[in-house]
């Protein structure tokens, strides 16, 4: 049975805890990875540091990843990121060599809390014997089957929940349309840009915690 498990870091555990050594009140939202033949590149989002430290973010981890300023909306950072993951990294490769799939990972100075997915739950198992043998602290939170945990809120943050059900009432998905992208983010006083991006990263997480996506 397809199996969902709920871990938890130390921020200085996942390469990317080095922002929150610069920035400690910056929140770490990874949204994808893309994995090449030697090379991992995550995407993410970062919150709670203004656009001008942005370049001082870029600095903070110039010595472990080469990082790349994406986009920037309504206070949130999109950024990229690439190191060699066979020296650098040892979560991801833990992922990958015991057949998880990274659903969502979101990491502060607290520590970091990711959602896993396995098609087994001796994955999960795998996985945290993966980490102990390389010194890397890991605590289970959770662990769930796959359908109880689609019933407790799809993976959605509490901002991309309330910008789809606001577009919803207000009959931004009604076809005709009954409001407009810019209507519904005056209601929700942010800009569209930052709308847009909620409304995509919810509709994401909704695919991919209600459907066999993968």
């Amino acid at each position: 049975m397809s199996t969902v498990a709920y871990v938890e870091f130390d921020a200085d555990a996942f390469l990317l805890g080095a922002v929150f050594e610069r920035f400690t009140g910056a929140t770490v939202e990874l949204e994808r990875i893309v994995p090449t033949d030697e090379m991992v590149i995550p995407y993410f989002w970062v919150r709670g540091i203004s656009p001008e430290n942005v370049e001082s973010l870029v600095e903070a981890l110039a010595e472990e990843a080469t990082l790349e300023p994406i986009d920037s909306v309504d206070g949130e950072h999109l950024m990229r990121a690439s190191w060699d993951p066979s020296t650098k990294e040892g979560i991801l490769n833990g992922l990958t060599e015991t057949g998880l799939t990274l659903v969502s990972a979101v990491g502060s100075a607290d520590g970091w809390r990711f959602e896993l997915r396995g098609d087994e739950h001796e994955a999960v198992g795998r996985f945290r014997f993966y980490c102990r043998e390389r010194g890397i602290p890991l605590r289970l939170a959770e662990l769930r089957s796959l359908e109880p945990v689609r019933a407790a809120g799809y993976g959605l943050t509490d901002k991309q929940r309330e910008a789809l059900v606001v577009a919803l009432r207000h009959g931004y998905y009604d076809s005709p349309r009954r409001a407009t992208l810019e209507e519904v983010a005056a209601e929700l006083d942010i800009s569209r840009q930052a709308l847009a991006s909620r409304l995509r990263r919810g509709t994401r997480r909704l695919i991919e915690g209600t459907l066999d996506a993968e």
